[in-house]
């Protein structure tokens, strides 16, 4: 399929079904399949991101619509032009044509002024500032008495914006999975590829061989095949542990693996294995955290201290981020 014939889908679900959801008032496309060519095939292994304004209610995660993995997301609404223009999330949904449904026309007189300013420096300063605040926000909320995926959560996803950061200084998409991906395709462009092997060094995974992340994924499978057939309505992230997600989540590992970027699958590898541990949990269910722990391990990351002293390094990092950031944008 494609990505024209994705986005035509995700538009007619919205009007379809969407539009019906509590507090609806417009809908856009996110992610890939927005930033994307038109013309582009769908990967197999990617989703279709759409954000809805409405009722938290509206949030319904992962699901096939006519043959396609659709993600819908809600927020409850849009701020000023500068605060959508400032957030690097927002910004790079809507600095793009991707709005599907806007019944009181804001959301369209929105996207046209963030599609102007986009590209402004104070505003890619704004952003980049933004990433760097949520690197912040995720290192230092990390909290010894929370369950072991949250805190896991909060030294990754910390860990993980520093990539962001780079992206969205040279107007790249700033994705979720394959991140680490395409930061190295972009350092490579310019000639600083030591930049990158600095970040695969805070995430821990530098070392890393094919083998050995090939290991970690097949005891991942192992943990996804548990999660995937269990309910657990509560756990905001359910639907992306479920069959239906497994080319997201274990394909789209796979493929990364399979390219020569084991190092650059790190991350969702992680990712994910918090996810099906915490639906489990969430469902009342224990198990396989062993193989979890093996992992961190290996990324010098098994206890809370290991997980404190590498979020101290990834905030020690952050002036020379800044400053590689600035360089690119």
């Amino acid at each position: 399929m494609r990505i024209e014939q994705a986005r035509q889908l995700a538009r007619k679900w919205v009007l379809e079904e969407g539009a019906a959801l509590p507090g609806f008032d417009g809908a856009f496309l996110t992610g890939s399949a927005l930033w994307a060519d038109p013309g582009d095939e769908l990967p197999p292994t990617s989703d279709v991101d759409v954000t809805l304004i409405a009722g938290p209610a509206a949030h319904l995660g992962k699901f096939l619509y006519e043959g396609t993995l659709l993600e819908v997301s809600a927020i409850s609404g849009l701020g000023s032009p500068h605060e959508v223009l400032s957030d690097y999330h927002l910004a790079g949904s809507l600095h793009l044509p991707g709005v599907l449904a806007d019944p009181s026309g804001r959301l369209g007189e929105l996207q046209r002024v963030v599609a102007r300013d986009f590209a402004e420096r104070p505003w890619i300063l704004a952003r980049c500032t933004n990433a760097m605040d949520r690197v912040r926000g995720w290192i230092n909320g990390m909290d010894e008495s929370a369950p072991l995926p949250d805190q896991v959560n909060s030294w990754l996803f910390g860990t993980g914006v520093t990539a962001h950061v780079l992206l969205v200084a040279a107007l790249r998409n700033p994705t979720v999975r394959r991140r680490y991906a395409d930061v190295r395709e972009l350092l490579a462009e310019h000639g600083r590829l030591d930049h990158y092997e600095n970040l695969l060094d805070l995430l821990g995974c530098r070392h890393l061989d094919a083998a050995r992340v090939e290991w970690h994924l097949a005891a991942l499978e192992r943990v996804f095949d548990a999660a995937a057939p269990v309910r657990a309505p509560s756990y905001r992230f359910a639907s992306d542990i479920t069959e239906v997600a497994r080319p997201v989540a274990i394909d789209g590992t796979r493929e990364l693996v399979r390219q020569g970027l084991h190092r650059e699958a790190v991350f969702w590898l992680v990712a994910t294995y918090a996810r099906a541990l915490a639906k489990r949990a969430a469902a009342g269910e224990s198990g396989y955290e062993d193989g979890l722990l093996e992992l961190l391990a290996d990324l010098g990351a098994e206890t809370f201290a290991d997980r404190r002293h590498r979020g101290d390094l990834v905030l020690t990092a952050l002036p020379g981020l800044w400053q590689t950031a600035m360089a690119l944008c």
